[in-house]
Order: C-alpha cells, then sequence, then structure tokens
C-alpha cells in the first residue's frame, strides 16, 4: 500500500520549488541517489511529498556542513526506520484483529481424564497419573 506522502505527484519544477531548490540540482541528487523520484512512463521525474521533506533535510543538512554520502546513509537509516515502523503497525493492528475474532481464548491442560479446558485462573493440581494420547490406527494400516 502506498501512503498519500509516498504518491509520485510532482513534476521536477514544482518539486525544486516546494524544496527551494533549483531543478537541476533535484537532478544531481537523483543521478547520485540522494533523493531518487518516481518515474512516468515517459522518464519523467515525479517527487512525493515525502521526497519534498527529504529535499529540505538534505539542505539543512548540508547547510550545517554534513557531506553528501553522510546525508545519503543518514536518508537510508530514517527510510529503514519509517519502513519498519509500518511494518510494526500492521503487525499490531493484525495482531489486535487476531485477539477479537478469538475472544476468550482457551488454554488446554492433560488431567486425570483426558485434556481438559482450563478457565482462565483456574489452577491445575499436580497428580502423578500420566495421560498419554494415541491416535487410533488408520483403517489402511490394519
Amino acid at each position: 500500500m502506498v501512503d498519500d506522502e509516498d504518491a509520485p505527484v510532482f513534476a521536477i519544477t514544482v518539486a525544486a520549488e516546494l524544496a527551494g531548490m533549483h531543478p537541476q540540482t533535484l537532478r544531481q541528487y537523483d543521478r547520485i541517489g540522494l533523493v531518487v523520484p518516481g518515474r512516468t512512463r515517459g522518464g519523467s521525474r515525479r517527487y512525493s511529498a515525502h521526497h519534498i521533506e527529504q529535499l529540505r533535510e538534505v539542505a539543512r543538512l548540508s547547510g550545517e556542513g554534513m557531506s553528501l554520502p553522510a546525508i545519503a546513509r543518514l536518508l537510508d537509516l530514517e527510510d529503514e526506520v519509517r519502513i519498519l515502523r509500518r511494518q510494526v503497525r500492521e503487525l499490531e493492528g493484525a495482531l489486535r484483529a487476531e485477539r477479537q475474532n478469538r475472544p476468550g481464548m482457551r488454554v488446554f491442560a492433560a488431567g486425570a481424564t483426558g485434556v481438559v479446558p482450563v478457565t482462565g485462573g483456574r489452577r491445575i493440581r499436580r497428580s502423578t497419573e500420566v495421560v498419554l494420547w494415541r491416535p487410533a490406527p488408520r483403517a489402511d494400516e490394519d
């Protein structure tokens, strides 16, 4: 799923204006792999809101004296964190859904009479008996 902030909608001139940069700077960043936009079928660059934020961050960091390779590494790590956070949100949602689909999960224990359900908070007394389960032989094994 693509977030709205990841939708490639801005042409290079609009993206450059939004980022406060010259379009040639954006082309250079694309060539060196710093901020790589999406492409249309015709090969035109299309920038997303996320790309615009990255370009602004590149401008800020380079203005503070950080090198472009260091900025590239930082952007890669930020993207990785962003992807991992999205995965965590998805997994948490799946876990919540699973818990809602299985209200009152049941726990079972082996008792003297066989497998018995255990209700919440109930303790199982220890027994010296061992309950073994042996599957019934299949008809084709006789």
